[in-house]
């Protein structure tokens, strides 16, 4: 089984641009809001037509723009889950299963298996946000797709629900096994639900990568924002062995000379890396302790370089557990502290498409 689709759409001043092929796995798009993640979706179900482009599931041609070839929406044999569940109002639970079903046996099956037995005969406004959800996902398999779309299916949901509803929907592609694309803005349900990610930006839609890749060597901006990466700085090279962190105000040195096609613009540092150091340590440095905020499980530690009067790209972000910070705290003086910086842990980050 395979997804292939080229397309392009203006919308007034927006212009998508998306090109992917994905097999019977999970690609999870990654954006911001009004990226054109629903509008490539839309594209891809038929909803909305693109100006140029192909879009073929299993060998089957859905939308050719020099063919003129344009399936409607129910030919494709595509299923989407919309954000706002889309059930028709006017409907029964039972009713809005059957409508796309080819069997209406296997629709009362799938309502079933998602704990909506005794619910068949309430209408919408009758059930809760994660009933709605249960029913749509109900209803988007009981059509029997050979492609499944999820834009933002849990958006709307509390954790417990959403946590319900992800769960039922990692079983359903554990077991389906199709081309699945998953639009969202959450790097974690991409990670959790996904094997491959990919970042779209203004319209743009850029290469897939590994999940794991995608989160540990991003190579790119928008890659490492999107990944959660909370810590960034402009890079000025010193040669191979030294850059200025600009954001950071601090003098980064490195082990070996790094060579020149891996010198990019930008440098990343997850929060979770950051360590105490000894002065005079290489890249340790003395910082200021600006803010600490409690989470539920750790302590969120905002820093700057001592004497470094930066703007707020100057502030450092260290998350840190409980139980380490406990102990870090009653030796500071003054909310100063030394601290590490692995160079090792560093990514070269460039902007996308440079």
């Amino acid at each position: 089984m395979s997804l292939f689709a080229q397309v392009q759409k203006r919308v007034g001043n927006f212009f998508l641009n998306a090109k992917f092929e994905t097999g019977d796995e999970t690609l999870s798009v990654l954006g911001a809001s009004g990226a054109g993640k629903s509008l490539l979706l839309k594209c891809l179900a038929g909803i909305e037509k693109p100006d140029n482009g192909k879009i073929i599931l299993n060998g089957r041609v859905l939308f050719d723009s020099e063919t003129r070839i344009d399936l409607a929406p129910q030919k494709r044999s595509v299923g989407y889950l919309f954000q706002s569940c889309a059930l028709f109002p006017n409907m029964t639970v039972f009713q809005n299963a059957v409508c796309a079903a080819r069997d209406k046996d296997f629709a009362a099956h799938c309502l079933k298996n998602f704990g909506l037995a005794g619910k068949e005969n309430l209408y919408p406004h009758m059930l809760s946000g994660g009933e709605k959800q249960r029913v749509a996902l109900a209803r988007l398999l009981a059509s029997e797709p050979d492609a499944l779309l999820f834009d933002e299916p849990f958006s709307a949901l509390d954790s417990n629900r959403k946590s319900e509803l992800e769960r039922m929907i990692l079983d359903l592609l554990e077991e389906k096994k199709r081309p699945s694309i998953l639009v969202t803005h959450d790097r974690n349900e991409a990670f959790r639900l996904s094997k491959k990610i990919s970042v779209m930006e203004s319209g743009t839609l850029y290469e897939p990568m590994d999940k794991l890749d995608f989160f540990e060597r991003p190579r790119t901006l928008s890659r490492a924002i999107l990944g959660g990466c909370k810590n960034i700085t402009r890079l000025e090279w010193n040669g191979g062995q030294s850059a200025t962190a600009l954001d950071w105000g601090m003098e980064l040195s490195f082990s070996s000379v790094v060579p020149k096609n891996e010198r990019k613009g930008f440098a990343g540092f997850r929060a979770h890396f950051f360590e105490t150091g000894e002065k005079g340590g290489q890249n340790v440095f003395l910082c200021k302790i600006e803010r600490v905020i409690e989470d539920a499980f750790s302590y969120v530690i905002y820093f700057r370089h001592d004497g470094f009067l930066g703007d707020s790209k100057s502030l450092l972000c260290w998350e840190v557990q409980k139980e380490v910070w406990k102990k870090i705290e009653p030796s500071l003086e003054q909310k100063k502290l030394f601290v590490k910086i692995d160079a090792r842990r560093l990514m070269f980050l460039n902007k996308e498409g440079s």
